[in-house]
């Protein structure tokens, strides 16, 4: 569990202890309902990392919705979107292990998250990591409903392939950019987890 759930949640259950004892059992059914959803919604499951080390891991759960052709600074790579509904665990984690070089916050927009101007136009967080194999992109992009991104790792903090690095709040979307020479293993439609599922494989 993410300890922001605790703080989410203690205010709907505390309401809803108290409507309880007043008898309103309506709202107090309503809040005890809100204050577990927020509970699942922040929860953090373990998750086995593959030890093959040319895995590009998720960096979230959901859905594939693109995997694209898209340069990066005149580099030629591809991009990999992934949709997370709401249902879907919201703790992002590093794709593969290295040093952040960079992280950039950029106020934005709150398209639908599964809209392709939603990776340019939104509120983000772009993280640069530098690799072993070379210098690779990843943001954290808010949607329609989520309005906070949130990154737990700074510049010049070292990752693990699969450690946890932040949240989106709510409903959101994953971008990852690899270069060219990765591999990528997962098509749209797929559905992935956060750390163990391998998108690419870069050698």
């Amino acid at each position: 569990m993410v300890k922001e759930g605790y703080i989410f949640a203690a205010g709907p259950i505390v309401l809803a202890v108290a409507g309880f004892a007043e008898r309103w059992y309506v709202p107090a059914g309503l809040l005890l309902f809100l204050g577990a959803f927020v509970l699942y919604f922040f929860r953090d499951p373990h998750r086995t990392i593959p030890s093959d080390p040319s895995a590009v891991v998720s960096p979230a759960d959901g859905r594939v919705i693109e995997v694209v052709e898209e340069a990066l600074d005149g580099r030629p790579g591809r991009r990999i979107s992934i949709f997370l509904a709401i249902w879907n665990v919201h703790v992002n984690r590093s794709p593969l292990p290295g040093r952040i070089t960079k992280v950039e916050y950029r106020p934005g927009k709150f398209h639908m998250a599964m809209k392709k101007a939603a990776s340019m136009e939104n509120e983000m967080n772009v993280v640069h990591l530098e690799t072993p194999r070379g210098d690779i992109v990843f943001k954290q992009i808010a949607g329609l409903i989520a309005r906070r991104v949130v990154l737990w790792k700074k510049a010049g903090d070292q990752v693990e392939r699969g450690e946890r690095i932040g949240i989106v709040r709510f409903g959101s979307r994953m971008d990852l950019w690899l270069p060219s020479d990765a591999v990528f293993i997962v098509k749209a439609g797929d559905h992935v987890a956060g750390g163990s599922s391998i998108l690419a494989r870069w050698k």
